[in-house]
């Protein structure tokens, strides 16, 4: 699973304008989550371009990995990857959370078929996830090629829906899924750590049986290296702890709990949010501006 250099910046780049794409769709929709989708670009990046096995112009390919989003709140990054990945028209995502949208402000399946879930309760993923990787392993056995990722917030882990779902993958060695958690710290009313102590969250995982992988979530080589990892385990499921940062890309709003629930709404915080993330483009590890998407 090995990137070259080009493709890091590849990656680096598209996730620059999918963060655009993001900050964008939910200035026009003017509600909506800011922390989570930003905070999650550069994996939702990775695997849709680069680790996916998925094709946008046969989204129900019989042999297409699965993406299941947990935490469906941060749908706007799930919008945002998949349009820039030819699943539909970038203008589409100008219609976030707009009456009759597909884009709804949490993922609905039967309006943007090329979802696998919807979502919105919290919690209910991972069971979603193991409830299909248990169909599969019926369907075509224990050496099916299938991967199935499921993405969660660590907020979420408070509801004990995950743990059920988590004793269960560990004790069927379910090795085809790979759960990627989106540490960053926060939910909707705080920090996680004053809210609901989850530490320590690498001994819940291993106590029922997982393979965990902690990685820094903006390091495109790091998380090459734990999905690699998380494949190459044959008898247990796989847990990716992904530090993020919470706003990632727009200093004045990052790691700050407020912004998990909403976008940018005044002249100023739009400003901030548009000069942040301004065209910019990645070349060899130097960032410069003024280059065209």
């Amino acid at each position: 699973m090995s990137l070259t250099d080009e493709k890091v910046i590849f990656l680096e780049n598209k996730a620059a304008d999918i963060r655009r794409s993001i900050i964008e769709s939910l200035i026009e929709a003017k509600s909506g989550h800011t922390a989570g989708p930003l905070g999650m670009t550069d994996i939702f990046t990775y695997l849709y371009f680069h680790a996916l096995k998925h094709d946008p112009q046969n989204p129900q390919w019989e042999y297409r990995d699965r993406l299941i989003l947990s935490n469906g709140h941060i749908c706007p990054v799930l919008y945002a990857t998949m349009a820039h990945a030819g699943y539909f028209p970038l203008e589409k995502l100008q219609t976030l959370r707009k009456l009759g949208s597909m884009l709804q402000g949490h993922p609905h399946r039967e309006w943007l078929p090329s979802l696998e879930t919807s979502s919105g309760p919290l919690g209910s993923g991972l069971s979603q996830t193991v409830g299909m990787a248990l169909a599969e392993r019926i369907d075509r056995g224990r050496t099916s090629g299938k991967q199935f990722y499921c993405m969660m917030g660590d907020g979420e882990l408070n509801a004990g829906n995950n743990w059920e779902a988590a004793m269960l993958a560990g004790k069927e060695k379910l090795h085809n899924i790979t759960a990627i958690v989106d540490r960053n710290n926060i939910q909707i009313d705080g920090f996680t750590e004053d809210i609901m102590p989850l530490n320590p969250l690498t001994d819940k995982w291993r106590a029922w049986n997982w393979h965990v992988v902690e990685v820094d979530g903006h390091n495109f080589r790091d998380i090459d290296r734990a999905v690699g990892e998380a494949h190459a385990v044959f008898d247990k499921p796989s847990v990716i702890i992904a530090y993020t940062i919470p706003s990632k890309g727009i200093p004045e709003f990052e790691r700050q709990f407020e912004w998990h629930g909403k976008p940018p709404t005044t002249p100023e915080e739009i400003e901030t949010a548009r000069a942040a993330l301004k065209s910019v483009r990645t070349m060899g590890g130097k960032v410069e501006a003024g280059h065209s998407n």
